[in-house]
């Protein structure tokens, strides 16, 4: 079933509520649940998800934070975001 096909199902059942089973709905509602849950995804060759992997766990992050992570630092250090500052009369957390 198409992520479409799925849609029309998910309105339909809005429009009949109270005629759909439980059952049903159940399922539509995990299907529904598992496309965004896979939306996210991108996917990589293998020398790159196996690097991935490497630092992901070197971070004890999980791969899409990880990749959150390095697509940040670079927009930062490729002047696309704002790099964040620390005030030297600011406080902060952790060891110099």
């Amino acid at each position: 079933m198409t992520s479409p096909d799925n849609i029309a199902l998910l309105e339909d059942a809005a429009e009949r509520i109270a005629d759909i089973s439980r059952a049903d709905l159940q399922i539509m509602l995990r299907r529904a649940a598992l496309l965004l849950r896979n939306s996210g995804s991108i996917a990589f060759d293998d020398d790159i998800e196996e690097a991935l992997r490497d630092l992901s766990g070197e971070f004890g992050k999980t791969r899409n934070d990880t990749v959150r992570f390095i697509v940040r630092e670079w927009m930062e250090k490729n002047a696309y975001l704002p790099v964040h500052d620390l005030d030297e009369d600011g406080e902060v957390s952790g060891n110099a």
